[in-house]
């Protein structure tokens, strides 16, 4: 199989294209042909050392392709079912072994780009609206880079809950894809001089003063003191990545003074814990884009020797939506 490896901890340059022997299913496995990978953050953390790894190793975890072999006591898919993924390693290539009950039925009318795309941040997105800070019809929430992978799902997702969402984005074309998303209210940050005072100053001013319910941050250390600040009362940060660098270790006693707001660090893997969480959050997903409910923007197609290519762009923050490999 070809494969994107990692040869040691770095920069982009340290991925190369290798050839590895195709992996053979073990119990409870299937072979999937990889037709496309998704690219995630988490990935370039893996890459770079901030995820400790051990090197080489073959880089990714999302992806959607078909089944080619089946490992002993797989009962629940055949050679030839479509599936995807996301928290397979070592996805950065033609070929990889998926947990069968992990591996995600893909209707018909769902396509292989958009079933890559969808798990790892699709997932998360769901996660976040509807069980970490649940969003209640009314309720004002802010999304940071709204017009991200995660941010464009979020976004719909919340609007579909009857929440009103605050978004902020970084240029008038991120601006567009937010308030197509559903984005009530886009502020952008790179107009903003000093973004810790005013944008706490302009989501009150769209909430009557109140503040959010929650503000969804996966950017993290440029946006965490800002963040904190546009909370209403008894709100809730939820810091779910960072893009920007982690945040430092913080005083709880902001928490009082901001208002007795909470502030959590979820991770996928705590809300998909059991395969029947992981497939009931699927089957929503994937129903909701086979209805035409939810929009699943492809950013970028990058060949899969150009995986390097595909870590700058994303680390570069200047990216829309999601990138993927097409293997």
């Amino acid at each position: 199989m070809r494969a994107i490896q990692a040869r040691e901890a770095g920069d982009p340059d340290v991925l190369e294209l290798v050839d590895l022997p195709d992996p053979d299913p073990g119990p409870g496995e299937v072979r999937v042909e990889v037709a496309f990978a998704g690219v995630n953050f988490i990935d370039t953390y893996r890459r770079a050392g901030v995820y400790p790894m051990t090197y080489p190793h073959v880089v990714g975890s999302e992806g959607a392709g078909r089944v080619v072999a089946l490992g002993d006591g797989v009962t629940s898919l055949a050679v030839g079912d479509r599936v995807a993924w996301s928290d397979a390693p070592g996805s950065y290539a033609s070929a990889v072994l998926v947990r069968a009950e992990r591996a995600l039925p893909v209707p018909d009318d769902v396509d292989d780009a958009a079933a890559a795309a969808l798990p790892l941040q699709g997932l998360t997105a769901h996660y976040l609206a509807t069980s970490t800070a649940p969003v209640l019809p009314g309720d004002d929430v802010l999304v940071h880079a709204g017009a991200g992978g995660v941010g464009l799902l979020l976004t719909q997702l919340a609007v579909a809950r009857g929440g009103r969402v605050l978004s902020t984005v970084s240029t008038a074309e991120k601006e567009e894809l937010a308030r197509a998303a559903g984005a009530d209210v886009v502020i952008r940050y790179d107009q903003l001089a000093d973004l810790d005072a005013e944008l706490p100053a302009l989501v009150r001013e769209a909430t009557g003063g109140a503040g959010v319910a929650a503000v969804f941050d996966g950017v993290g250390r440029t946006t965490f003191d800002a963040s904190l600040a546009s909370l209403r009362r008894r709100g809730t940060l939820v810091l779910f990545g960072g893009s920007s660098g982690q945040v430092p270790p913080v005083d709880l006693q902001r928490l009082n003074a901001a208002g007795s707001v909470y502030v959590t660090r979820p991770t996928l893997g705590d809300y998909t814990a059991t395969p029947e969480e992981l497939h009931e959050r699927a089957a929503e997903l994937f129903d909701a884009v086979a209805a035409g409910t939810l929009d699943v923007r492809i950013g970028a197609r990058f060949p899969l020797a150009d995986a390097a290519a595909a870590h700058a762009a994303l680390e570069s923050r200047g990216t829309t939506g999601k990138l993927v490999l097409e293997v």
